[in-house]
Order: C-alpha cells, then structure tokens, then sequence
C-alpha cells in the first residue's frame, strides 16, 4: 500500500508540475489575443462588395478647368477639433488617425510615401509597409505568435498629431454645369519638440488615398457639435461637406514651389493666401455671368430709409415748405386769369318757348 501511495502521490506532483509548466505559454497566448483584439477596430472586415457599392466621387479627366490646391487643418482651431478628440480611444470612438492608423496596421488601408517635394504619388512604387513606418519613425511594436503586427494603444503617438495636409482639386464639369470641390488626399503631420523644448519639428507621415478610405470613413463617426453632444457625423460626412478650417499653403504651379518659398515674409504669405482664395470665389461666381436682379425693398431697406439725420430732416421741412408755397402760388394765378377772363363763372340759362 505505500508503495501504491508514493506512487499516487509522484504522479499528481508529475500532472502539477506539467501544468504548471504549460500555464505561462497558455497566459502569453490569451496576452496575445487581447492585445490583438485592442488593435482590431471592427469585428466584421469591409468585404469588396461593399466598397463596389460605395459610390465612387473621383474627379473628372475630361473636365476644361481644375486648380489643386493643398491646406493644412490646425488640429488645435475649433472647427478642427472633431479629429483630434478623443485623444485615446473611449469605446467605439476615436479620433481619425488612431482610426486610420490601425486599419493600414491590418492592411486595410494602403501608405504612400511622402516625397521630399511634398507631392502625392500613389503608385505602386511609393507603397509604404507598415513595419518601414513604425521603424522610421520611432514607434514602438511587437510581434505575436501568429507573427501579427501590434502596436499598444499606449505606444501609438496619437497626441503627437496635431496637423493634416490636405489636397483639394476645384474643378468645373461641363458636363452637368457644375462647379465643384473635393478632397483627394491626406497627410497626418506628427508633431515633436526638441531635448529642451523649444522648437517644434513636424514629420509628414504618409500621403492616403480618400477614394479608397472613403468607404471606411463612413463607417467612423466623430461628435460635431461642442454645443449638443449628441450630434455626431461620419468622417465621410465631414470631408465632404467641407466642416474643415484649413489655409493655403501650397497649390500645383509650373515652378513647383509652395507660398512661402516665393513670398518673402509673413505677410506677403497672407496676401498670396487671400489673393488665391478670391481667385477660386471670383470663377466659381463667375461662371454663369448673369447679374443679380434687383430686389424691392425689404424691411431692413425701410427702417434704415425712416431713420434720418438731422440735416435730412431739415431738408425734407425746406422741401415740403417750398411745394407748400408753389401750391399757394399756381392757385392764386389761375383765380386772377378767370377774373381777367371775365369774371365770375357763366351759368344757365333756360328759355321757355311762348304759344303763340
């Protein structure tokens, strides 16, 4: 019996101590997992019949006027705020670059480089793959077993970006008579100081697509309104309705140069902004040529007419005293013309015939 018992007892010790041993890879996969369900931003993928049944909003090639023009959107203006907060993820919402930034992470969303000259290229030579960007740029990752790329939520420098370039293309279709303006591209612009913080550097990430991210974007919706809190809309919705603040910095030229390479201060850079912006205002309004008809008097036309100065309200007394007189005047010189003429006024006569 007590060897039977040694025997029991080596064995339990034996089962213990294997699964013991086949605990820590067990906890390091059920790590992994969470780690990858934070990363995942949707739970059913877009499959490529949804994207075929988005509609497609790419500009036209054979339209006869178009002028690109490049902004960029302050993060930190108020009108830009609906894609900056929240800074880290609450729920379902998050701000856009956390959004699109883990959909290129899934392969989802395809990077394009941004070039020196600061133009988009999106071809397939200028792809950018998603471990060249992290380690280009200092992000911190890790591999799963399953050799799955994954980025914590603490590591992805979602703070640090506080800027957007944005590329829109004004273009006239003749063929609907219809001028219009979308945007084409964005850039996420990381922000980062110095060692003793003073100087602020901006690195341009990477230049996307908006046809192709159109799709998911609309699947994303952002708060709209600081005032109501419930009012929301998609990312879609925000581009295309144009609810963005951004200046110009940059439009396509023959001399490839952005505004403040030809400008030679501040504020020449502001005039060259304003003098851009009323050159797209002045042919949108121009378009068509037909003046503005004249509108009858409004309300507002009628109270600034009854409020008068003084002066105005002295004239007008001169003037109704003058007409008053001329008035006087006429009747007096009609009286004596038919005193002339003889007289008081003629009256009837009536003859009766007499029987005879």
């Amino acid at each position: 019996m007590e060897k039977i018992n040694r025997i029991l007892v080596l064995l339990v010790i034996i089962a213990f101590g294997q699964y013991a041993m086949a605990q820590p890879p067990a906890r390091k996969q059920e790590q992994n997992k969470s780690k990858s369900n934070e990363t995942q931003v949707y739970e059913v993928p877009l499959s490529e019949r949804a994207k075929s049944q988005y509609p497609k909003t790419e500009t036209p090639e054979d339209v006869v006027w178009k002028r690109d023009v490049y902004r960029t959107l302050d993060l930190q203006k108020e009108k830009n705020a609906s894609l900056y907060y929240p800074v880290q993820p609450i729920g379902k919402s998050m701000n856009l670059f956390t959004y699109i930034f883990r959909h290129i992470l899934d392969n989802s969303i395809t990077a394009y480089d941004y070039n020196i000259d600061g133009y988009e290229n999106f071809t397939e030579e200028h792809k950018v793959e998603p471990r060249e960007l992290l380690e280009n740029h200092g992000i911190y990752y890790e591999f799963t077993e399953d050799s799955v790329l994954v980025v914590n939520p603490s590591d992805m420098p979602t703070n640090e970006v506080l800027s957007y370039y944005i590329k829109e293309s004004h273009y006239y279709d003749q063929r609907t008579s219809t001028y219009n303006h979308r945007v084409v591209a964005i850039c996420p612009v990381l922000h980062r100081t110095g060692e003793y913080g003073n100087e602020t550097t901006k690195f341009p990430l990477f230049w996307l697509k908006y046809d192709e991210i159109a799709p998911l974007l609309s699947l994303q919706t952002v708060m709209s309104s600081s005032y109501n809190n419930v009012s929301t809309m998609s990312l879609d919705d925000y581009f295309t309705k144009h609810c963005y603040e951004g200046e110009i910095y940059k439009t396509v030229n023959l001399r490839n140069l952005a505004i403040n390479q030809y400008c030679k201060d501040s504020v020449a850079v502001k005039k060259e902004q304003a003098k851009i912006e009323g050159e797209l205002e002045a042919f949108r309004k121009g378009l068509w040529n037909t003046p503005q008809p004249k509108l009858e008097a409004t309300t507002d036309s009628i109270a600034t007419d009854s409020i008068a100065t003084p002066k105005e309200e002295k004239s007008k007394e001169k003037k109704s005293t003058r007409t008053t007189r001329k008035k006087k005047e006429n009747t007096a010189k009609a009286k004596k013309e038919k005193s002339k003429s003889g007289g008081s006024p003629s009256t009837k006569v009536s003859v009766r015939r007499q029987r005879r």
